[in-house]
């Protein structure tokens, strides 16, 4: 199957981006080359773009798609949480721009075999970086009852979480549970059909939490985006496209603690914690597609852009 992946907010993004001809750009999530492509079709001669990514097959569709604009793309295989490291390896201390498409690509979720979606039956797998061992199928057979409420309740934010640990557990003890589709049944015989009726497909929140927890989803997140902020050049800028509300809470929390670090009481007349603002942040209220975009890529329908400039 083709890499094909609908970038979400493109233009808003890579406009939000400020694209000087001279600079360097990383797009942390590089996918299929989308956002990548235009920022690239915006560099002059002496511009630098790095793409990163963690799977095999964005990377192999990136670099085709990239491949016309020849020594200004270096494209590395790696997580960005490791970005610093893998940035100063070749040479690269600062950047003026980073883009981050967060969650999963519409092309893993299409690939029935990845094993992402509920739509198609498949083995449990999920991972985002295909080197790595454990699966989503570890997760389902290997968690107790408890740390799977854990996972369904904080990242799915599904009320009806302890039910579906509960029928989890109920179920593997008659032997593994090994694909998508077994999985699907398991949460359905777990939820109202009432509510089944009125409120979406009821795996697609537990589905959500086992990705983000098998990836570590939103610890990279958190623990990366200071990081990012450093390494912006004055009047740089990160741009961050984030489709739930767990996401795009960490992402405002440390927008607004970087453009106001202090942590003074309010009563204090002036500040002596000597933390100094890295920035501003450049949308208060985040980027929403417009109509026609959620018309035309239903994935759209839940993203939100934030971006940061760098002081």
């Amino acid at each position: 199957m083709a890499f094909e992946h609908v970038s979400v907010l493109l233009h808003e993004t890579v406009d939000g981006l400020n694209v000087r001809p001279d600079g360097t750009y990383v797009d942390a999530t590089l996918g299929g080359g989308g956002h990548a492509f235009e920022v690239c079709s915006r560099l002059g001669d002496k511009g630098r773009f790095i793409g990163i990514d963690q799977d095999a097959d964005a990377i192999k569709a990136a670099s085709e798609r990239l491949a016309g604009f020849g020594e200004k793309v270096t494209i590395i295989r790696s997580n960005y949480r490791d970005m610093k490291p893998q940035l100063q390896a070749i040479g690269v201390d600062k950047v003026d721009g980073i883009v981050l498409d967060l969650g999963v690509s519409s092309y893993q979720l299409d690939t029935a075999e990845r094993g992402f979606s509920y739509r198609a039956d498949a083995p449990l797998d999920m991972r985002m970086d295909q080197r790595q061992k454990m699966t989503a199928r570890d997760i389902v057979n290997g968690y107790s009852e408890a740390e799977l409420y854990r996972v369904i309740r904080d990242y799915g934010e599904d009320r009806f979480a302890k039910n579906i640990a509960k029928h989890i557990v109920a179920e593997r003890a008659k032997g593994p549970v090994e694909t998508t589709g077994q999985l699907n049944e398991i949460i359905r015989h777990a939820i109202p059909m009432k509510i089944q009726k009125t409120s979406g497909h009821p795996s697609k929140r537990t589905f959500q939490a086992i990705r983000i927890e098998l990836n570590h989803e939103l610890d990279v997140l958190r623990d990366s985006l200071d990081d990012m902020i450093d390494m912006l050049n004055p009047g740089g800028r990160i741009c961050i496209i984030t489709f739930h509300s767990l996401e795009d809470r960490i992402v405002k929390s440390a927008f607004r603690k970087n453009e106001n670090p202090c942590t003074c009481p309010s009563h204090f007349p002036v500040c002596v914690c000597g933390k100094t603002s890295k920035g501003k942040v450049v949308t208060r209220k985040p980027i929403l597609p417009t109509e026609e975009e959620m018309e035309s890529n239903s994935r759209s329908k839940s993203a939100k852009l934030r971006i940061f400039e760098r002081a």
